[in-house]
């Protein structure tokens, strides 16, 4: 049996799913099965980001109406043996309800060791219906005061579901930025007002979000891939340090 995180954040635009896709490339080279699910119904973005877009003819929502068995909607990702894609329908989003997910994903976690749900930007019902079926969530911010508010907001929703262990992750990290605005005078502000222990700091890498918007796997030895793959390696409860920042 597998385990199911939600990757999740207060607001749009912080690079949530970047950080699912190479959270889940970076567990496949350890050798994990993995399967991506696109939550964000309407808007779904995982399928390019994966290279799978060409190959899809079923999604979610077929599964969830027996159009189709589960197995028939998942498709692999170029790049990885052992990553796997369900994706998200791209119109509507009322079938993806708390009651459905609560099924549907431990019947997934029986073929896969880890199950990541990349849940819609926002703590909308989107939000509630990606993390109700979690054993526990990251949540993504970038080390702004409006990012790191909206991480407590969803901290707090998170700890009502209740999700049993939530993580932060800090994504896009620019030291010269964070010290230049001044907003605060380190990484543990940052950490405290979220209120949500650290996981793992990514740096700004462009090419890792170019290679990924262009359904291409990224260099292993970029800046953003090393990082997470050191949040693949704590998020399996290996004792790795983080790099300095």
């Amino acid at each position: 049996m597998g385990i199911a995180t939600v990757i999740t954040s207060g607001k749009g635009g912080v690079g949530k799913s970047t950080v699912a896709v190479g959270l889940g490339r970076a567990l496949a080279q350890r050798g994990r099965r993995v399967l991506l699910v696109d939550c964000d119904a309407g808007l779904r973005s995982l399928d390019r980001m994966t290279g799978a877009e060409e190959n899809l003819v079923f999604d979610m929502a077929d599964v969830v109406f027996a159009r189709c068995s589960p197995a028939e909607a998942i498709y692999p990702c170029g790049g990885d043996e052992g990553l796997f894609l369900l994706p998200a329908p791209s119109l509507g989003e009322d079938f993806i309800r708390p009651g459905v997910m609560k099924k549907l994903v431990p019947l997934l976690k029986r073929y896969f060791d880890h199950v990541l749900l990349d849940s819609p930007a926002g703590v909308g019902s989107g939000f509630r219906s990606a993390a109700v079926g979690a054993d526990r969530a990251l949540v993504v911010c970038n080390p702004d005061p409006v990012c790191v508010r909206s991480a407590g907001t969803a901290r707090e929703l998170l700890q009502k579901l209740p999700v049993e262990e939530t993580r932060l992750v800090i994504n896009r990290f620019n030291g010269i930025l964070f010290h230049e605005t001044g907003a605060y005078g380190d990484l543990d502000a940052v950490i405290d007002e979220a209120g949500v222990r650290l996981l793992g700091v990514i740096p700004e890498d462009f090419s890792l979000a170019a290679s990924f918007l262009r359904g291409k796997k990224a260099r292993a030895d970029s800046p953003g891939m090393k990082a997470l793959s050191r949040v693949a390696g704590r998020l399996e409860g290996e004792s790795i340090p983080l790099a300095g920042f």
